[in-house]
C-alpha cells in the first residue's frame, strides 16, 4: 500500500520530512477494522509529532489523525461494523495513522460517517468534533440549558473552534463569545453562530469592557494559552471553569487560586491511549455528531482542499498549519 511517512524529525521544507513510501498491507484482528482511506484532514498534532517524536529505529512513522473511508475487513471480535460500511474516525496517536491507503483502527473509536457529506467534507471533522465534544460535555460539563451562562472560546476560527461554536449553538443555550483576528475569520465565526466576536491580538479584558460584556462562566483556550493566562483570569467569574488543549511550555495557574477557578485538560487520544472503560464513548459521540450533520444542524469545517494525499501536498499542509493562520480544516483526498 501507498503511505506517507518519516524517519527523521526535520523542518517541513526538507523533502525527507515526509516521504512517499510503500508498505505491506496490514491484517485486521481482534477489535480492529481495516479501512480503505478515502480522505483525510491535517491537524496541529501532525506537525508537532513530526517535529518532536522520532520514528522507531529503522522504521517509518505514519501520521494522520482524521480519516473517512470504507471498511475492507474486520477482526474476529468486531461487532460494530462490517465490510462496506462508510466510517469516520480520528484514530490512536500510538498507532500508524491515516496518511496511508489502508489503516487499522479499533472499532470502539470509529463512527458511522454522515450520510449527507462526501468523504472529503466529512474528513474535516472527527478529531475536532471529538475534542470539542469531550471538552464541553465530559470535562467542563457545561450547564447546557442555562441561558444566563456565558462561554469564551479563544482561537475559535480554527478546526476545533469551528465545530465547538456549532455544538454550543445547537446543543446549549450558552451565550458564545469567540475570538478571531482577521476579517475572514470574523465572518466565518459569524456564519457559525457566535454571539460576540473579539480580537485575541488585544487585551481580552479591555475588549470586554468596551463591549460591556459580563464575566464568563467558562473559558476555553485552543491555542497560545500562555499568552492569554493573565487576561483569562480577569474575564472569568469566581468559581468559573477554564479548559485548554494546547501545549504551553509553562502554565502558572496560581493567579486562578483567588477565584477558585477549576482547570481542565482535554486530549482526545486519552481514551484510546489508556484503553479506558468508556473508550466506546467516542464511537457514540461520532454517531451523534453524524446525526446532527444529517439533520442540517452542523456543517463541515473544510477550509481548504490541498488535492491528493501525497508527501508534497502534506508538507504544504503542515507548513500552513505551522503559521497558525488556517481557517477551518485542510483536507486531502485520494492517492
Amino acid at each position: 500500500m501507498k503511505a506517507i511517512a518519516y524517519q527523521q524529525n526535520l523542518p517541513v521544507h526538507d523533502p525527507l520530512s515526509l516521504q512517499d513510501i510503500h508498505l505491506d498491507t496490514p491484517i485486521a484482528t481482534g477489535h480492529d477494522i481495516l479501512v480503505e482511506v478515502k480522505a483525510i484532514s491535517v491537524n496541529p498534532a501532525d506537525f508537532k509529532i513530526r517535529q518532536d517524536m522520532p520514528a522507531p529505529q529503522g522504521e517509518w512513522k505514519i501520521l494522520g489523525f482524521d480519516a473517512t473511508g470504507i471498511v475492507k475487513s474486520v477482526g474476529e471480535n468486531v461487532s460494530l461494523f462490517k465490510p462496506g460500511d462508510k466510517v469516520w474516525y480520528a484514530g490512536d496517536v500510538s498507532r500508524s495513522g491515516s496518511n496511508a491507503e489502508l489503516q487499522l483502527v479499533d472499532e470502539h473509536i470509529v463512527g458511522n460517517m454522515p450520510k449527507n457529506l462526501s468523504f472529503d467534507e466529512a474528513a474535516a471533522l472527527p478529531l475536532t468534533a471529538i475534542t470539542a465534544w469531550e471538552l464541553l460535555f465530559d470535562r467542563l460539563k457545561v450547564d447546557k440549558d442555562n441561558a444566563n451562562k456565558r462561554i469564551l472560546v479563544i482561537g475559535a476560527a480554527g478546526g476545533v473552534g469551528s465545530i465547538m461554536v456549532q455544538l454550543l449553538k445547537q446543543l446549549t443555550k450558552l451565550e458564545i463569545i469567540a475570538t478571531a483576528s482577521r476579517p475572514e475569520t470574523v465572518s466565518w465565526l459569524e456564519d457559525l453562530g457566535a454571539d460576540h466576536i473579539i480580537n485575541h491580538r488585544y487585551k481580552l479584558s479591555e475588549q470586554f469592557a468596551e463591549k460591556q460584556l459580563p464575566l464568563v462562566d467558562y473559558v476555553v483556550s485552543l491555542n497560545n494559552t500562555s499568552e492569554h493566562l493573565i487576561e483569562i483570569e480577569k474575564v472569568i467569574k469566581p468559581q468559573g471553569q477554564f479548559a485548554l488543549i494546547d501545549d504551553p511550555q509553562t502554565l502558572d495557574i496560581m493567579p486562578f487560586k483567588m477565584k477558585s477557578i477549576s482547570i481542565h485538560w482535554e486530549l482526545m487520544f486519552t481514551r484510546s491511549l489508556f484503553k479506558t472503560d468508556d473508550m466506546q464513548a467516542q464511537h457514540q459521540l461520532l454517531n451523534d455528531v453524524a446525526k446532527l450533520i444529517d439533520n442540517g444542524q452542523i456543517k463541515t469545517t473544510v477550509g481548504e482542499h490541498y488535492g491528493v494525499i501525497n508527501a508534497t501536498n502534506l508538507r504544504r499542509a503542515h507548513e500552513r498549519l505551522e503559521t497558525q493562520q488556517a481557517k477551518g480544516k485542510i483536507v486531502l483526498a485520494g492517492f
